[in-house]
């Protein structure tokens, strides 16, 4: 039933209409094409071809002067000018009639080649096309001639005469096109607006750079203003800056008769009230850092620090704690390549304090200078040590982690209700060695003293965490911070006392606050080296900044360069000092005039457990205690006592 396709003679055509929007598809398709007639010959349709096809055939038997239709235009005589007939009895008079008539050609969109449903090429899409090889122009059905143009509107003429010039251009060209003109356009405005703009701009830059110092009117007026309303931050951080460039530069930038102090009393208070401190603690902190490095440290500790965690290797390893936790949806990365256990948190789809790791004790939350003073103290196994000022337990549980549950660790506080979190977090954590008491660090040796290490973080002001606790902007005054140092140089004592010097292993002191002050810091670790048999060591940490040997007009011993100060504006970790000691003698020295017990701690070693001091000679003793007895002796009777001595020589001679 019906006809079936010889697979034979199946006719190859070209690529189908998927293939041809494909890059590469016109190389493809022009294999298929037939070759291109001559330059100035017309193309014909496919229909076209098949009517000369059949024409062909009709006029097999015609003269040979007539040249084939397909090869050229239809019904052209050939030079020799030979005539031939037809069947339909036309003469070379009037072959202009077989040319097919000039039809309109449609613009299409895209390509110009178009593949028919069978598969056969096609050329354009044609108005007219001669039916049966009449040459007759088509007619629709109104009497209209499809060959005569329609009137266009001028508008249309005008979009015909810039079509020409669009053809060579795609439409990604022309949309390209369009937004480069709106570019330069939008660039026209812009620039022009900012000309406009010039000299205004210009003059207020010339007002900024022209600091001036207020009156003293105008700063009572403001102090009467800031009582009623709140400052305007934006001016007074605009003065801030200013301020800064005149004293960066002061020689040249500052006014005539005015001083380097009216302008730090300016920027401290303009500090104290953009940034919410105490004049006090400015004061202090100004002493400390440089201009430009303080106004880093106050922005740093309006910031809040990243969240950072320790792996805790008795139970699992960093990489599958990490992996763990990126599968819950934590974006963690390395804390850094000075620490092995640490991951630094950047944010998290759930609370990193209640995941199933955190209650297994795979880690515990802790900031990453809470690393530094137990990476300084370098605890080995087997080792008896004292941690005087545990709470809340992270430094005692990473102790516990690097020796492995092994030897012994006093985790010891002086208050009772910290002492249940360091139970809670040591039982979670899985760690086995460590005994809790709750006792005075200051009299810590009457109890229990042999100890081969000893880590004390000494309460402090807070200084160095502010962005934990900004109520220390305002709370802290003078004798805070005396009454800290106070407590803290009797247990650096204490600490120290608590260490064997005849350690194998050990006889090491590490001392830390989270405190940037030097009344807390180097004036407490100048004060244990004068009073005890202790030297300052290396801490091991390759980075932080060196301790001060000279604060104001204090000087401190040179040995305090190993010790390590940490910033937060530096190192993006709480403020942090800390110092390591090594003990090399139990004896306690006892001072006496006129020596300076700082130079003779940091000697070397060699000096004897016991401390012998030569006795004076006994000839001026007696002599220093005779004069004392003759001051107290009233006139009257000194005079009686030195007649007597007088007469009493007389006779001996």
């Amino acid at each position: 039933m019906g006809r079936k396709l010889d697979p034979t003679r199946k006719e190859k055509h070209g690529p189908g209409r998927k293939a041809r929007k494909q890059r590469g598809a016109e190389v493809e398709l022009a294999r298929f094409l037939p070759p291109e007639p001559e330059t100035g010959r017309k193309k014909l349709s496919s229909h076209g071809r098949r009517r000369a096809a059949k024409r062909r055939l009709a006029a097999g038997s015609g003269p040979a002067g007539r040249r084939p239709l397909g090869a050229g235009g239809e019904g052209e005589r050939e030079p020799t000018g030979q005539t031939a007939r037809g069947p339909s009895g036309f003469s070379d008079g009037n072959s202009k009639w077989l040319a097919p008539a000039k039809a309109k050609k449609i613009q299409p969109k895209g390509n110009n080649v178009e593949l028919s449903s069978d598969g056969e090429v096609e050329e354009g899409s044609w108005e007219m096309e001669e039916e049966d090889g009449s040459s007759e122009e088509m007619v629709d059905d109104y009497g209209a001639s499809s060959s005569e143009e329609e009137e266009l509107l001028p508008i249309e003429k005008a979009a015909l005469k810039q079509k020409p010039e669009r053809e060579g251009f795609s439409e990604d060209d022309s949309e390209e096109e369009e937004e480069e003109e709106g570019a330069e356009e939008a660039r026209k405005q812009k620039m022009g607006q900012k000309e406009e703009e010039g000299p205004d701009l210009q003059l207020n830059l010339d007002i900024d750079e022209q600091f001036k110092l207020p009156t003293s009117e105008e700063i009572e007026k403001e102090d009467i203003l800031f009582i009623s309303e709140p400052p305007d931050l934006h001016v007074i951080h605009q003065r801030i800056q200013g301020n800064m460039e005149v004293l960066q530069d002061f020689g040249v930038k500052r006014e005539e008769g005015r001083s380097r102090q009216e302008y730090l009393a300016l920027l401290r208070r303009d500090m104290a009230a953009y940034y919410s401190y105490s004049d006090f603690l400015l004061t202090k902190l100004m002493d400390i850092f440089p201009l430009p490095e303080l106004i880093k440290f106050l922005e740093a500790n309006e910031v809040p620090r990243p969240v950072t965690i320790r792996t805790n290797t008795l139970k699992t390893r960093r990489r599958d704690l990490a992996q763990a936790l990126i599968n819950r949806g934590v974006n963690l990365d390395p804390l850094g390549k000075w620490s092995k256990t640490g991951l630094v948190i950047y944010d998290s789809t759930v609370p990193i304090g209640a995941t199933p790791e955190y209650l297994a004790g795979h880690y515990m939350l802790q900031g990453a200078s809470s690393l530094l003073p137990v990476m300084a103290l370098a605890p080995q196994e087997n080792e008896r040590i004292l941690d005087m000022c545990c709470a809340p337990g992270g430094k005692t549980s990473y102790i516990a982690q690097l020796m492995r549950n092994t030897g012994m660790i006093l985790a010891n506080d002086s208050s009772a209700e910290r002492l249940r979190s360091v139970v809670g977090n040591l039982h979670r954590l899985g760690v086995t060695n460590a005994v809790v008491s709750n006792c005075d660090g200051r009299q810590f040796p009457k109890i229990l003293g042999g100890f081969d290490r000893v880590l004390l973080d000494a309460p402090c002001s807070g200084t160095g965490v502010i962005s934990k606790d900004p109520a220390v902007k305002t709370n802290k005054d003078e004798k805070d911070i005396l009454r800290c140092s106070h407590l803290q140089k009797e247990l650096i004592l204490s600490a120290i006392d608590s260490v064997n010097a005849a350690s194998e292993t050990g006889g090491y002191i590490v001392y830390c606050t989270c405190s940037i002050m030097v009344e807390e810091n180097e004036w407490v670790v100048d004060y244990a080296l004068k009073k005890r048999n202790v030297r300052l060591v290396a801490t091991g940490l390759d980075f932080g900044k060196e301790g001060f040997t000279r604060f104001k007009d204090r000087r401190f011993h040179p040995s305090l360069k190993a010790t390590r100060r940490f910033y937060p504006h530096t190192h993006n970790m709480d403020g942090f000092f800390i110092a390591k000691f090594k003990k090399f003698s139990n004896a306690i020295p006892q001072a006496q005039k006129g020596e300076e017990p700082a130079v003779e701690a940091a000697a070397p070693p060699t000096v004897p457990d016991t401390v012998t001091t030569e006795p004076p000679p006994k000839k001026k003793k007696l002599e220093e205690s005779k004069a004392d007895k003759e001051q107290k002796l009233p006139q009257p009777a000194l005079k009686k006592k030195r007649s007597l001595q007088a007469q009493r020589r007389r006779l001996k001679a």
